[in-house]
């Protein structure tokens, strides 16, 4: 994937901004359906954002050290090589998802979660949006992170935004519909 990199940043803002709108239209919803499961191993609406918040407590610390430390200085156009490209694309939201198994410290499955969980992930996206904002003046290429599965594989910057904002959207479309099948289950 090419594009200029203030077209990536502006996609990605956009993006979270939608997620985040998501997110707050849960606010307004009984706890029990956003803990209303489909059967005892999937995920509720909480648990499918707890899960994308213990992402967040690693990446948005990793990004904002990454952040502050670039030599590098922006660049006109953001190049995705095939690692950031295959992992971007293994996690972006599909209408057909394929399911993927989740490391178990990233796995939430019977936590007891409140409505906490929602502001806590409201709060690492406006985090998340600052960063973007901030990585406009350092080099999304040549600006690489850690990833949370190993420190020895680094991603460029701005496949690692790429990253966390598509998984974002996949397990917010999957609290959607959990969130949808809660209501028709009443």
């Amino acid at each position: 994937m090419v594009s200029t990199s203030n077209q990536l940043l502006q996609n990605l803002l956009e993006l979270t901004r939608a997620n985040i709108n998501t997110i707050e239209s849960f606010k307004s919803q009984p706890i029990s359906s956003l803990n209303w499961k489909q059967n005892p191993q999937s995920w509720s609406v909480l648990e499918c954002i707890a899960h994308l918040n213990r992402y967040g407590d690693f990446y948005i610390p990793e990004i904002t050290k990454r952040i502050a430390n670039s030599k590098y200085k922006n660049s006109e156009v953001f190049k995705s090589n095939w690692l950031g490209n295959y992992f971007s694309k293994s996690v972006a939201y599909k209408e057909n998802l394929n399911k993927m198994k989740t490391f178990k410290s990233m796995n939430p499955l019977n936590s007891k979660l409140t409505a906490e969980t929602l502001e806590i992930f409201i709060s690492q996206q406006h985090q998340i949006i600052d960063l973007l904002s901030k990585a406009k003046h350092v080099n999304l290429d040549k600006t690489k992170t850690a990833i949370s599965i190993s420190k020895f594989i680094k991603l460029r910057l701005g496949d690692t935004f790429r990253v966390i904002i598509y998984h974002n959207e996949r397990h917010i479309k999957q609290a959607e519909k959990t969130f949808y099948l809660a209501t028709q289950a009443v």
